[in-house]
């Protein structure tokens, strides 16, 4: 995989946003739309399954959010379209300074505002990344689950 791609995929703190389920374009979305596609009728059966197997009673439920993975619409943190609900300085201070990611600043690690829930994961990410380069770092993220 080469830089640019890494660029792309991979958000100034470190989180794979192209792994994230509300990126556009992204496996989740791709694999949810081919299921959807696969399932297409299924509530019929769900229907007479339902008398088998209670839980077949929320079928309706899992579509709606089989359709809300499929409808992914999020840029990822570097495109026009960021639908992250976590706020995060990285992105902008990382334009701002010219760099792609928070360890390639000499103030790495700052005391800029991170979000609690990414703070942890932001240091630990960058230090990786400082530490085997951002490509290896993203090729070992895809044999890790996302969340």
């Amino acid at each position: 995989m080469d830089y640019k791609e890494v660029v792309e995929r991979l958000a100034p703190c470190g989180l794979d946003c192209s792994r994230c389920a509300d990126y556009a374009g992204g496996e989740v979305q791709t694999l949810s739309n081919r299921l959807s596609k696969l399932l297409n009728g299924y509530h019929r059966v769900a229907r007479v399954r339902e008398g088998i197997n209670p839980m077949y009673a929320g079928y309706s439920q899992f579509e709606e959010m089989l359709k809300t993975f499929a409808g992914a619409a999020c840029s990822g943190c570097r495109g026009d379209n960021v639908l992250c609900p976590i706020e995060c300085t990285a992105g902008e201070c990382t334009r701002e300074k010219g760099l792609d990611f928070c360890f390639q600043c000499e103030e790495f690690p700052c005391s800029k505002k991170i979000d609690p829930q990414i703070q942890k994961r932001w240091l630990d990410f960058n230090r990786r990344m400082k530490e085997i380069g951002a490509a290896e770092f993203c090729a070992e993220q895809n044999h890790k689950p996302r969340y």
